[in-house]
């Protein structure tokens, strides 16, 4: 399964935000995992990423994944590195046309970003911590330093989970509210005795707005109640607990 976004639907541009569906794992990992350290078997995972690098015209030699550890690193990328040796960052861009930038998640925000005019594009891990972090605001950072105009950057919040699935503690709320009062608005409160609920996705498109970066869309699906269609993390978390599988977001530039 492969989602496209409106906003990146555009020439010089390919880039997919893949589900769990379509792949070759099994159990838990059904079916297109992508993540090397999730306890699946190597040979599937590497098939499962060599199937979405493919539907994006690509061979899994060029995706470039990296060890996202929840930083604020951006890496620019000249050269794709080994599958099993990625550099640790949780951004990454280029203005190679022959690699494919990717991120995994399982209930983080992938974002795609691009500036067609200037050959540039980008992709960003945000999962709470990096956002508020400014993980987005250093792969824009990273993207202006390698000739793109924030100005000019689309930029596409992928799948994540979803406010109505995100119950947080009040310690998370008002530590976010002490780093970042403006982050307020994306904490839905249930009412009397309930917890708050955070918009992970919301927050992100705000921040990438504050970096200034004029166009910013969400594809407003929630990776913990669709089960069917995404890998999710807190999902496995409330069942129990146990091995999940990874989705993966990706974009390159053609010609």
């Amino acid at each position: 399964m492969r989602l496209e976004a409106a906003l990146l639907a555009v020439p010089g541009i390919r880039h997919g935000f893949f589900g769990r569906p379509g792949g070759v794992s099994e159990g838990v990992w059904a079916s297109l995992n992508v993540g090397l350290r999730s306890g699946d078997a190597r040979e599937r995972v590497l098939e499962n990423r060599a199937r979405a690098a493919a539907a994006l015209g690509s061979p899994l030699e060029r995706l470039c994944v990296a060890r996202q550890v929840h930083g604020t690193r951006c890496l620019e990328v000249d050269e794709p590195w080994p599958a099993d040796r990625p550099p640790e960052a949780d951004a990454l861009v280029t203005t190679r046309p022959d690699l494919l930038l990717g991120v995994t998640s399982a209930d983080c925000a992938p974002v795609l970003l691009a500036d067609v005019e200037a050959g540039v594009v980008g992709a960003a891990h945000a999962g709470w911590r990096g956002a508020l972090d400014g993980v987005l605001e250093a792969v824009v950072e990273g993207m202006s330093a390698a000739g793109a105009e924030p100005g000019r950057i689309r930029a596409v919040v992928g799948p994540c989970i979803g406010r109505r699935s995100y119950e947080v503690g009040l310690e998370f709320r008002d530590r976010f509210l002490e780093r970042d009062p403006a982050s307020e608005p994306f904490f839905l409160d249930p009412g009397e005795g309930g917890r708050p609920r955070f918009d992970l996705e919301g927050y992100c498109c705000a921040r990438l707005a504050r970096a200034g970066v004029a166009r910013v869309q969400a594809v407003g699906r929630d990776t913990c109640a669709e089960s069917d269609l995404f890998f999710s993390y807190r999902r496995t978390t409330l069942a129990g607990g146990g091995p999940f599988g990874l989705q993966l977001s990706a974009i390159r530039l053609e010609g």
